[in-house]
């Protein structure tokens, strides 16, 4: 008896449902850097102390990582769908108590409900891209369209923010999340077929719990050792997170139905798509939060300007991401992923050479490589996770290859801000007050104090902030270079076009509902 292996094709009906399910990942991405630009009118309004702006600031990254691996295995048991439809519901909610939040604890409380839903909505787009499309050069192009999404809106997010932010009041840049929501409600039982793993295992809650606790340790250990060095809080959260890290990974080999199979980090591909997606994470979101606040204090730029000026990294981004989905299944990875990194980090080491004086198109033609890197490295690694992981177990390695892109990106804001602020304040250690701990304090200052005084201090102010982030740039250029070394060596021996593992004795994996 002859089998025929052609996958099916996608049809018209299936892209316009890759269209839906752009949305939820651009939208997720955007809440975790819109804040870079509405921040300021956030603290003016609510007046947080300074713990509960740490908390505001931080709270829906460290949920939203927390959360990625158990609702992705949650997913593939309860179906795919499923639970994108409950997240975008839940999502559209937490976006309304946010515009309207009255003060610091009902924000935090928002964002954390925001960080519960797009952990929901994040791995369901991405392991229902898997069942969609079976042919590995369609599910190359839908998984770049993702990755354009879902990065690009990292990049997007605080573009949009200072376009809204030019006209309407802060909470604006979470309202428009909800129309977009509803679209998704209205359109995805259509569109998208339901999706699950058809052994219907069942769920480890025990596991889900030791995952959590595992990633909030490292993620809080990590952020607490950039900002602080090394101290007892930090030093606690590590040795806690390990403990339960090494707990989790022992349950997942033991137990009959764990959250994720962990052999995967045995395969070559799989973990350097991993890696590949927390370098990209690493890449794009402390950059963006440095480069926003470049082009607004030392620039002079309004939000919607600001804005303006970063339009082309977005084009960028995606340019890479098109670029990976073209070369993926004809380019063996090793070369193609150590390509997009090193780009980035030819963008980084750009950037550590800018002055305050430097034209804005140089500086963002800097910024544009290191974006377009980063559409290459994501496109690329999503596809490797998507390909190698068990078709029955796309939503929990969706969820551990998106938890390692939300620490990517929580390490490089601790880690590329922290040291902008430090050698700014080294720089200023002579001047008191505000202006002497950040440059929007010295521009917040200047305008009160005498002429000639307030341009010395605001000179010296660009001067060190850019001093800042040549270093923060330098250190970004250090750590692609090293990566896409690594990533060399690693993925040496794997072929181009890369494929799911045949399962002979598996059972179709995409049960198609009629809605």
């Amino acid at each position: 008896m002859s089998t025929n292996r052609t996958p099916p094709r996608a049809t018209a009906r299936t892209w316009v449902g890759l269209a839906v399910l752009l949305v939820p990942a651009l939208l997720v991405a955007m809440d975790l850097s819109v804040l870079f630009v509405a921040a300021p009118a956030i603290a003016q309004d609510l007046r947080p102390t300074a713990t509960q702006w740490l908390w505001m600031m931080d709270v829906y990254g460290f949920v939203l990582a927390g959360l990625l691996v158990t609702m992705g295995s949650l997913g593939d048991r309860i179906g795919r769908r499923r639970l994108l439809l409950s997240g975008a519901l839940l999502f559209g909610i937490a976006s309304a108590l946010l515009a309207f939040a009255p003060g610091s604890e009902l924000f935090i409380a928002g964002r954390a409900l925001l960080g519960l839903a797009g952990a929901t909505l994040a791995p369901s787009t991405l392991s229902l891209i898997r069942g969609m499309f079976t042919d590995p050069k369609q599910r190359a192009t839908a998984v770049g369209a993702w990755t354009i999404a879902f990065i690009g809106g990292a990049v997007a997010g605080p573009i949009f923010g200072g376009v809204l932010l030019e006209f309407f009041a802060w909470g604006s840049v979470f309202l428009i999340n909800l129309p977009l929501m509803a679209l998704l409600l209205v359109t995805a039982p259509f569109l998208v077929p339901e999706s699950r793993d058809p052994r219907g295992a069942r769920f480890d809650l025990i596991g889900a719990l030791l995952s959590l606790v595992a990633v909030l340790g490292l993620v809080y250990a990590a952020k607490r050792f950039v900002e602080y060095g090394v101290e007892v809080q930090g030093g606690a959260a590590l040795v806690l997170g390990a403990a339960f890290l090494v707990l989790f990974v022992v349950r997942q080999r033991r137990v009959a139905h764990p959250l994720i199979d962990v052999t995967l980090f045995a395969r070559p591909a799989f973990s350097a798509a991993v890696g590949g997606n927390a370098a990209v994470s690493f890449a794009a979101a402390g950059m963006g939060l440095l480069t926003f606040t470049f082009l607004q204090s030392v620039h002079g730029l309004s939000p919607l300007h600001a804005a303006l000026w970063a339009l082309p990294t977005f084009a960028t981004t995606a340019l890479g991401a098109v670029l990976g989905s073209l070369l993926a299944p004809r380019t063996r990875p090793a070369p193609l992923m150590a390509t997009g990194l090193a780009v980035g980090a030819l963008g980084f080491a750009m950037v550590a050479l800018v002055d305050p004086d430097t034209p804005l198109p140089l500086f963002i033609g800097a910024y544009g490589l290191i974006s377009m890197g980063a559409g290459v490295v994501g496109t690329l690694a999503n596809t490797l996770v998507l390909a190698t992981a068990p078709p029955e177990r796309a939503g929990a390695a969706a969820g551990v290859s998106e938890t390692s892109a939300e620490f990517g990106a929580a390490l490089s804001i601790a880690a590329l801000g922290t040291v902008a602020t430090g050698i700014y304040r080294s720089a200023m250690s002579g001047v008191e007050g505000p202006a002497g701990e950040t440059v929007t304090g010295a521009v917040a200052t200047a305008p009160h104090l005498p002429e000639a005084e307030a341009g010395a201090l605001l000179e010296a102010a660009f001067d060190a902030y850019t001093q800042g982030l040549n270093t923060a740039a330098l250190t970004g250029a250090v750590v692609l270079a090293v990566l896409a070394v690594a990533t060399l060596v690693a993925l040496r021996r794997l072929p181009a076009g890369v494929e799911a593992p045949e399962h002979p004795d598996a059972e179709p994996e995409v049960a198609r509902v009629a809605s």
